[in-house]
């Protein structure tokens, strides 16, 4: 039997569908082992994941299998409700991970964009905000965005400012896209659906158009799947609905690593492994006093910080 390598463009958690190296897309399982590799994840193989595949000769079984997943550059990952799980990863290998933000109907918190954030960082994962119904926004409001969209690009997170409805800021987001691997993620309500429909026209008829063609009889209702982009260069990853997402097994110590500008003014720290909450000699909490540090983002530090267990590491509950 023949190997060949290609991507995973489509997860339904027990099938998956992947793009060969050879132009082909082959519906495939999961070897035995390799699901038994001690990968401490409920989803092994993800979208994104580059992967090799052992073909089943014409008339010799149903489907291909993935016999290795290849090494990843980074993924992006969310707390598991399955316990016996450490995490879930959503998709791997991505170029770029689009958080859909809003200040209305609903309101994103900037404790859950810095939670996201965190985990990003985490993860070595790039990360842009989209703030979408700008339509909708009275002036306080629109003030409120800059005061945001300031804070997030000092921080060096590219702010996007559109309305999925109207089209504003479309044009500039597609061409942020193009040759990229992106993911879209957000709170359930923020437009995330109607957006992704206006950068990839009919996705839904195309992703059913996949299913039935590749995986006949098979539940799709929550899965990660990869569409090209309409230019030909580049992949959009819709990922199910997700509530939160949270590092695991971290040390208190870690967190404000992932807070870039914490991580950077804690090297003038009395001690090394600072919490940035009482220590003498801490720098963090001048600077937060200063203004230096934005004291929103300091409280979803603490937040974060809060949010363990009696071992000491963080394990957050959503």
């Amino acid at each position: 039997m023949s190997v060949v390598q290609g991507l995973v463009i489509r997860n339904t958690g027990s099938h998956y569908l992947v793009l060969c190296d050879d132009g082909q897309e082959r519906a495939c399982l999961a070897k035995g082992n390799l699901r038994l590799r001690g990968i401490r994840s409920t989803s092994p193989i993800v979208v994104g994941d580059r992967v090799e595949v052992k073909l089943t000769p014409e008339g010799g079984g149903p489907s291909h299998y993935v016999q290795e997943i290849l090494q990843r550059r980074n993924c992006i990952v969310r707390k598991s409700a399955n316990l016996s799980k450490q995490s879930h990863i959503l998709a791997a290998n991505i170029d770029v991970s689009f958080l859909v933000c809003t200040l209305v109907a609903p309101e994103t918190s900037t404790v859950f964009i810095d939670r996201f954030l965190a985990n990003a960082e985490a993860y070595r994962v790039p990360v842009e905000l989209i703030f979408n119904k700008v339509d909708v926004l009275n002036e306080d409001g629109l003030d409120y965005l800059d005061e945001l969209c300031r804070l997030y690009e000092r921080l060096g997170y590219p702010c996007h400012r559109l309305s999925a409805r109207t089209g504003e800021g479309i044009e500039g987001l597609i061409s942020r896209m193009e040759g990229q691997i992106c993911l879209f993620s957000g709170h359930s309500g923020v437009g995330k659906s109607t957006l992704i429909n206006k950068l990839i026209p009919g996705v839904e008829l195309r992703t059913a158009s996949i299913s039935q063609a590749h995986l006949q009889g098979m539940h799709t209702t929550t899965f990660s799947q990869m569409v090209p982009l309409p230019s030909g260069t580049g992949y959009l990853i819709d990922t199910p609905g997700i509530k939160g997402f949270g590092l695991l097994d971290m040390e208190r110590e870690e967190i404000g690593h992932y807070f870039r500008e914490i991580f950077s003014t804690s090297e003038a720290c009395r001690f090394g492994n600072c919490t940035h909450t009482h220590e003498p000699g801490c720098a963090v909490l001048p600077a937060v006093e200063r203004g230096d540090i934005a004291e929103s983002r300091y409280q979803s530090y603490l937040n974060i910080l809060l949010d363990r267990e009696d071992d000491g590491k963080y394990r957050p509950e959503y």
